[in-house]
């Protein structure tokens, strides 16, 4: 037996981890120890900001409910979403359009409408048109493609902020034409802060940061064997186009509505935007997000 000291232990706890079964799971855990150590040690990190640190882990997770994912917005607001998004992207076998993040208000069952529909219950605002194609990486339309879209109302809000599980709105799922044709009715959505009434919006506040995101409508498409693309649109002249605080914008996906006599609404303002779809993996893929509720459903599980 030896006595350990701060450098020691490092090695002491990466020895007794040797033996883990799973690979991966030890190659991903050695890291994480080594970098957790060494960033203590960085830091100089003392007793009571180790604790306070605990207190912050601890109040993101009581804060999660199946309406609201503390976690992922989390990660959202450090970039790390980010960075596993891209590196996601990076797998693809062919160039599909650009992706953008899931974020914390998805949810997996929204409400199946015909193409053309209007997303929003009760529109309170001029109505907007996206329309365009899903197509393969040679340009064909994909038919019955299935396009999930969702976002804050007119004033800046989710369903999930205003009446939790209770109500679905401003989200709707599609499925494309024998073309790959998709379009539907909308508001502008508008540019939010993130939720600053929990841990992750103290931390945001106490960064400086403005904690806004500009205003844009999700996207998550997917059709038989190809990739899933979960993506956004921005609107070009919101005033946090280029400081989105969950680092989310790329200048591909950056839109802008207006006249277009091709709309199928064309005396309505439009966007016009085409997707493309990878092949799939012959691996399969998974997202860099989810559904609130899949968490706590998994936890009451056990």
């Amino acid at each position: 037996m030896q006595d350990l000291n701060e450098f020691t232990v490092t090695d002491a706890v990466l020895e007794q981890m040797e033996k883990t079964t799973n690979p991966r799971l030890r190659e991903i855990m050695a890291a994480a120890v080594r970098h957790l150590h060494a960033f203590a040690r960085e830091v100089q990190l003392t007793p009571a900001e180790w604790l306070e640190g605990i207190g912050f882990m601890t109040e993101v997770g009581q804060k999660c409910t199946s309406a609201r994912q503390e976690t992922i917005l989390l990660s959202d607001v450090l970039g790390l979403s980010a960075l596993v998004n891209a590196m996601h992207a990076k797998t693809a076998l062919e160039k599909p359009t650009d992706a953008s993040l899931l974020g914390p208000f998805y949810r997996a069952t929204s409400p199946h409408l015909e193409l053309g529909a209007q997303i929003v219950s009760t529109p309170d605002a001029p109505e907007l048109v996206f329309y365009g194609q899903v197509r393969d990486s040679a340009g064909h339309g994909i038919a019955h493609a299935m396009v999930q879209v969702w976002q804050t109302d007119a004033h800046g809000f989710y369903d999930l902020q205003l009446h939790g599980d209770d109500k679905m709105d401003n989200r709707a799922s599609f499925t494309t034409d024998a073309d790959g044709n998709f379009y539907f009715r909308t508001v502008r959505p508008l540019g939010y802060f993130i939720p600053l009434d929990g841990p992750v919006g103290r931390l945001i506040s106490a960064q400086q940061r403005h904690g806004c995101r500009p205003a844009h409508i999700h996207f998550l498409i997917g059709a038989d064997g190809f990739r899933e693309l979960v993506t956004s649109l921005y609107f070009a002249d919101d005033q946090y186009i280029d400081s989105d605080t969950v680092f989310g914008v790329s200048k591909s996906l950056i839109v802008e509505p207006g006249p277009d006599t091709a709309s199928p609404f064309p005396a309505l303002d439009a966007i016009h935007y085409d997707f493309t779809l990878s092949l799939a993996n012959a691996d399969g893929e998974s997202r860099v997000g989810a559904d609130p509720a899949q968490f706590t459903n998994a936890v009451s599980a056990h």
